[in-house]
């Protein structure tokens, strides 16, 4: 295969475009970032608005707990991710 110098450009181009992209991806968005630890944490019911719970949480970020039974003042533990919003109850 005999290439002429602007597709040499090119291709070194694309090369240099892709081993960039790759470098940076790991640095500024590391993969383990998207793992995030179980947290456990036992919390009142604030409110169940028609199946949907909201309690306080240890890391000051409001829960949201989806398909939810419990009535304000119960007590549960529920599990969630650090820093997200949303969490389900934790069964016995």
């Amino acid at each position: 295969m005999n290439l002429n110098s602007s597709q040499k450009a090119f291709l070194v181009f694309v090369g240099a475009f892709f081993t960039a992209g790759i470098v940076l991806s790991t640095m500024v968005f590391p993969f383990w970032n998207l793992i995030r630890e179980d947290i456990f944490e036992d919390v009142v019911i604030l409110n169940n608005d028609d199946g949907i719970c909201y309690v306080d949480s240890k890391d000051n970020v409001p829960k949201i707990i989806e398909n939810c039974n419990l009535h304000s003042g119960d007590k549960t533990t529920i599990k969630y991710g650090e820093g997200l919003a949303w969490a389900t109850i934790v069964t016995p």
